[in-house]
């Protein structure tokens, strides 16, 4: 069982919530807060990879260095 998910050299939690029946995350060992979640595991996968690529571009557009997991 996958615990995390890797893309781009970036971490992602997996969790479950039950009150919401929703699954979520964030960008782990980052100083940042980057969130995502799905309603299965591959629209989970999907969000994350989202999450990546816009924060990615999102710090591109700031002129900023985006922070790296250690």
């Amino acid at each position: 069982m996958t615990t995390m998910l890797d893309y781009k050299g970036y971490v992602g939690s997996i969790e479950y919530s039950d009150d919401d029946d929703v699954l979520h995350g964030r960008l782990e060992f980052i100083r940042d807060l980057v969130t995502y979640e799905g309603d299965d595991a591959k629209s989970l996968k999907s969000a994350f990879h989202e999450a990546v690529d816009d924060y990615l571009d999102l710090c591109a557009a700031e002129g900023r260095k985006p922070d790296v997991p250690l």
